[in-house]
């Protein structure tokens, strides 16, 4: 008997036009404002996701909002306050201004109409959204690329999560393909080292190079979690292409929260022993972020230079996101031309396509 339908999906759709291919940025997102008011269901849509909080349910429930959720977002709008740009959140306005990038170079390169959507996994503009929009442009296949370079089931595994939450309610789903990490891509690598050596040749050379990455507990990577991994070869592929040893750039992790043990070292007992050690200048890049963002803009440029001048540093030096910039680019277009490998749009061509 029918009845109020099970799926959903753009209706009285034609087919007398030729289907398009998607590719879907998806990054961590942003509240709307930098308010209490506006950060305080943003953490609680990111802080009650069980692939960043795995705790039982109804202890963490209890927890996130009987406690968290009356004192965090306060003190996290203040945070955001330091970073907020007249057009916004940075790390909405990167993201769309690398989407943006992305969606000209991928016209210019390649054969067939490709349709370049962004998507937050927290926040707006969601991941139900973002595929509606590309499923009512005709996308009948879609390339996920979450701007994680380093696989985690805390960062990529959830934005898998939402992408299989959305694709099983459409009556029609498009053909699928995800893209896991980008952590050794070599055009990654080699955007990552320019960024270091143009920074150096604009500001000078600090004493050291910290490769700062986003912790997560450890009892994550002990449950099989490949994100501690990556890391590492990412830091040391840093090394490499800049002939730098582990002594000279080694690697921290940042942004831990409760009393549970995360990845060590941690960042800020890093820049504190620096400081303590007599060392001056430090620089500081952080290869797990796409842009930037809170983390990069306010803990490590504001927070962690405070940390290091008071422990007797001078100056730490932070190295910029790779952002929107052209090797940023060009990296992001050889990694979906190779994901998307077999259909008929990711050929070279002209790039003149509407």
């Amino acid at each position: 008997m029918p009845g109020k339908p099970d799926y959903t999906g753009p209706a009285g759709q034609t087919h007398d036009n030729a289907p398009k291919a998607g590719v879907l940025l998806v990054n961590l997102g942003t509240p709307d404002a930098p308010t209490a008011a506006a950060v305080r269901p943003y953490l609680a849509q990111f802080l009650g996701d069980r692939r960043v909080i795995d705790y039982p349910r109804l202890l963490w429930k209890a927890i996130l909002h009987g406690v968290i959720l009356r004192v965090r977002p306060r003190r996290s709008a203040h945070a955001y306050a330091r970073i907020w740009t007249p057009e916004g959140s940075p790390l909405r306005v990167y993201s769309e201004a690398l989407a943006a990038a992305l969606q000209a170079e991928l016209t210019a390169r390649l054969s067939g109409p490709v349709r370049v959507a962004l998507a937050m996994r927290y926040g707006q503009p969601d991941v139900a959204g973002s595929i509606a929009a590309l499923q009512r442009e005709g996308v009948r296949r879609l390339l996920v690329l979450p701007l994680y370079p380093q696989y985690s089931a805390t960062s990529t595994g959830s934005v898998f999560d939402a992408v299989a939450d959305t694709i099983k309610t459409l009556r029609w789903p498009p053909e699928l393909r995800l893209v896991n990490d980008y952590h050794a891509e070599p055009a990654y690598i080699g955007a990552l080292a320019d960024s270091v050596r143009a920074h150096w040749d604009a500001n000078g050379r600090g004493e050291k190079l910290l490769m700062s990455f986003h912790g997560i507990p450890e009892r994550y990577v002990r449950e099989g979690d490949p994100y501690f991994e990556q890391s590492q070869a990412t830091a040391r592929l840093l090394r490499e292409a800049l002939g730098l040893s582990e002594i000279d750039a080694p690697l921290a992790f940042q942004s831990r929260v409760g009393r549970e043990r995360w990845l060590h070292p941690y960042t800020d007992e890093t820049v504190k022993a620096f400081g303590a050690q007599g060392i001056k200048r430090i620089d500081v890049i952080s290869p797990g972020f796409a842009v930037d963002c809170l983390e990069t803009l306010e803990e490590i440029a504001m927070q962690n230079a405070d940390f290091f001048r008071a422990a007797g540093g001078d100056t730490l030096s932070y190295i910029p996101c790779l952002n929107a910039t052209p090797p940023h680019v060009d990296a992001l277009v050889a990694l979906v031309r190779r994901h998307g490998q077999g259909w008929p749009e990711f050929s070279a061509g002209s790039g003149a396509h509407a």
